[in-house]
Formats: C-alpha cells, sequence, structure tokens
C-alpha cells in the first residue's frame, strides 16, 4: 500500500484545507469520466482522502502506517440484533450466553452495561481539554481594539515524536494480551447465566499490536507540559464578559488527538472618570458653582474630555437642568461588529460655597 500523503502528494503536516485542495485537484484530473482519467489512481485517491480527512482516522493512520485498517471497525455493538436467544442459551454478535450459571441480579447490569460497545473498533484517543484565560484591558483599548499577544501554560505536543507517542519507523509488535486479534473475551456470571463479552483489548486499543519503541520524552502520551503563545484579536467595542474562542488552541489531544479550544474572556478595567453604559459613556464633571456662572454669563461652552483623547467643547442650553444630562452623540463606545457609535453623556455635579462673600454676591446680582 503506497503512503496515503505520498498519494495526495502532501506532507505529514499538512492541514485539512491542504488536504482538501490536493484531493480536489487530483480527483479532477484522474476522474474516470474524463478524458485521461485513470480509474485505479482516482480508487487510490479515494481511499487516501477518506483516511486522512477524518481526524480520528488520520491519528490511527499516524500512528500505526501501513498497518493501519481504513475500516477502523471490528463489528457492531452487543445489542445489534437478539434473534439467536432459545430457551436456555443464546448469542448475539460479541456476545455468548450460558444461564446454566446464575448469581445476583445487579449483575445483569455490570454484565451489559460495563464495556458497552466494546467491539465498536479501535479506541477514539481523548481530545484535549479546553482552556479559558481572563484577559483585562483597559477602556481605551476596548476602544480602538487591539491585539494581544497570551503565554500560557498546557499541556501541548511532544516535538520529538510529533504527538503520536511512538515512531512507526521502528515497527511494530504483536500484542501479547489478545495475541493480535485486538479485542478480549470476558466472562461474567449474572441472574440469568454467565455472559461472555469481548471487548477491545486495553493494551494495544484494539489495534493487535503495539509500537516497538515508545517516545521515551513524553512516556508515549504524545505530550508534554509546556507553554503555548498566541496572538488574540480583541475588535473595537470588545464589553467586559465577552469570550473570544480560539480553535485548537487548548490543551494538546491524546496520542495526536484533535487539541482543544481556548476562550479568552474579557476583563474591562473600570476608568478614572468615564462609566461604560453599553455603547453610551458617562462622564460626571464637578464644577464650582461660581466657575459654572462665569461660563453661563460667557458663551456658554465647556471643555470635556472624550475616550478618543481629544477634548471638546461642548455648549450647555440656556434652559438647561442640573438633573438632566448633556449627551454628545457619537462620542461614545464603538458598537461591536458594526459602524457607528453611542454617545457621551455628561453629568454635572456642581460644588456650592457653605457661604456667600460679597463678591459672589456680586457676580450673582450682575447676573441677574
Amino acid at each position: 500500500m503506497r503512503d496515503y500523503y505520498e498519494i495526495l502528494g502532501v506532507g505529514k503536516n499538512a492541514t485539512q484545507e491542504d488536504i482538501k485542495k490536493a484531493y480536489r485537484k487530483l480527483a479532477h484530473k484522474y476522474h474516470p469520466d474524463k478524458v485521461g482519467g485513470d480509474e485505479k489512481k482516482f480508487k487510490e485517491l479515494n481511499e487516501a482522502y477518506q483516511t486522512l480527512s477524518n481526524t480520528q482516522k488520520r491519528t490511527q493512520y499516524d500512528r500505526f502506517g501501513k498497518n493501519f485498517d481504513s475500516s477502523g471497525s471490528y463489528g457492531s455493538g452487543p445489542f445489534n440484533g437478539f434473534g439467536g436467544f432459545s430457551s436456555h442459551t443464546g448469542s448475539a454478535q460479541g456476545w455468548d450466553f450460558d444461564f446454566g450459571n446464575v448469581s445476583g441480579m445487579e449483575d445483569i447490569f455490570e454484565a451489559f452495561f460495563s464495556g458497552m460497545g466494546g467491539r465498536d473498533g479501535r479506541r477514539t484517543y481523548r481530545r484535549g481539554s479546553d482552556i479559558e484565560i481572563l484577559q483585562e484591558i483597559t477602556l481605551e483599548e476596548a476602544f480602538n481594539g487591539i491585539e494581544k499577544k497570551l503565554r500560557y501554560k498546557t499541556e501541548i505536543r511532544c516535538k520529538i515524536c510529533q504527538g503520536i507517542g511512538h515512531f512507526s519507523k521502528d515497527g511494530f509488535k504483536i500484542c501479547e494480551t489478545c495475541g493480535g486479534k485486538g479485542e478480549i473475551k470476558e466472562t461474567k456470571n449474572t441472574f440469568f447465566g454467565s455472559f461472555a463479552q469481548v471487548k477491545v483489548c486495553h493494551n494495544c486499543s484494539g489495534a493487535g499490536q503495539i509500537p516497538n519503541k515508545m517516545c521515551s520524552e513524553c512516556k508515549g502520551s504524545g505530550r508534554l507540559r509546556g507553554e503555548k503563545d498566541v496572538l488574540v484579536k480583541i475588535h473595537r467595542g470588545a464589553s467586559d464578559g465577552q469570550i473570544i474562542k480560539i480553535k485548537n488552541a487548548g490543551e494538546a489531544g491524546e496520542s495526536g488527538a484533535e487539541e482543544g479550544d481556548l476562550f479568552v474572556r474579557i476583563k474591562v478595567k473600570q476608568h478614572s472618570f468615564f462609566k461604560r453604559d453599553s455603547e453610551n459613556l458617562i462622564f460626571e464633571k464637578e464644577i464650582e458653582l461660581v466657575e459654572l456662572l462665569l461660563i453661563l454669563a460667557g458663551d456658554g461652552k465647556i471643555e470635556v474630555p472624550t475616550i478618543s483623547g481629544k477634548k471638546i467643547k461642548v455648549e450647555i442650553p440656556k434652559d438647561f437642568d442640573l438633573a438632566h444630562l448633556i449627551k454628545v452623540s457619537g462620542e461614545g463606545m464603538p458598537y461591536f461588529n458594526r459602524l457607528g457609535k453611542g454617545d457621551l453623556l455628561i453629568r454635572f455635579k456642581v460644588k456650592t460655597p457653605k457661604k456667600i462673600n460679597p463678591k459672589l454676591k456680586k457676580l450673582l446680582d450682575d447676573l441677574e
């Protein structure tokens, strides 16, 4: 059997997208219905693609090479038909029954439900766990958007064995536990008799063979404790509690299985003078009564900061009520994933003097 990667013309580190592109190109070239097509090569190409495009099958192929069985199956589960029962003995696929030996009723559940689906095929190696990281950003960073480089500790793929846990070039040997069958037979006594159940061999995970040489660096697990670096893009208008998902940036899978995902939870720090209310920003302006009166007596405009860093002049309406807010349109936070911005809302906190001196009294009289 030719190497599947060689058939598709891709390297062993090829992504699923690379494999798909290579397959489409060659399938178009060798399709039997096309002039110059090649049915044999087309079938060979399909076989390679069916294996390498499936994450689980690809992992097994990488582990066992030419010894890989692309069917990946040893038969159906134990409940696939019970037509073989008689009054005292019976059988189903993967099960043998003998009702001569009877024990406690609870053993029936043990017999039927422990190791259910044991003959479904080779073991599926555990996908890596997902990881969640809390990332703090400032309100200004949420306003502008930013890229953050994250470094975190997790299980990473072993670089020595490329995450497989062994070396295919060193070959394989027959599993002594199952004698190369990939499955073992267990007999249990139940209320209805003794049940002989066929299970996937725990020693070789159903492969029937085990590698001659395991990776000494990762002890055969295919992964080690290490650090990962990821660049996460935080878009403009990001809000507190928002979660960003980065696929396959989580914990490495077992023996080459798929990696978990990384979830970055955003925490927006409190600002020193802006308070966020959805896409709006509230700015509280402390001002002395005298200063406010002077402004009203003049051009009626006051200077306030904005989250973008610039300062703007805002006109105080003539009939302004201190209990209300002054709205400046479009000076708030950007809407997330769409155009436009919220508003800047200005609230005045007027500091009144404890007593009115002659100078202030004269000013009030002049304003009247």
